[in-house]
């Protein structure tokens, strides 16, 4: 069982990255790349603020590995 849910975990993770991919592309070729990459750090920002304000647990969290210091 648990071959089959790693299988579907990687189509999952692997369409991801192309269907952003193809995302990225669209908007920089409707919009250009300059307006394309400030709309994307716009929207980033707005998801982080969205979820720390729906779950404000989530601005509590520190840091998940100690060893990375």
């Amino acid at each position: 069982m648990r071959g089959r849910v790693s299988s579907v975990n990687n189509i999952f993770i692997g369409t991801s990255n192309e269907f952003g991919a193809l995302e990225s592309g669209l908007t920089a070729a409707l919009f250009g790349p300059l307006i394309s990459v400030v709309a994307g750090g716009i929207g980033t920002i707005l998801v982080v603020l969205g979820v720390a304000s729906r779950w404000p647990e989530t601005r509590k969290i520190g840091v998940l590995d100690r060893t990375l210091r």
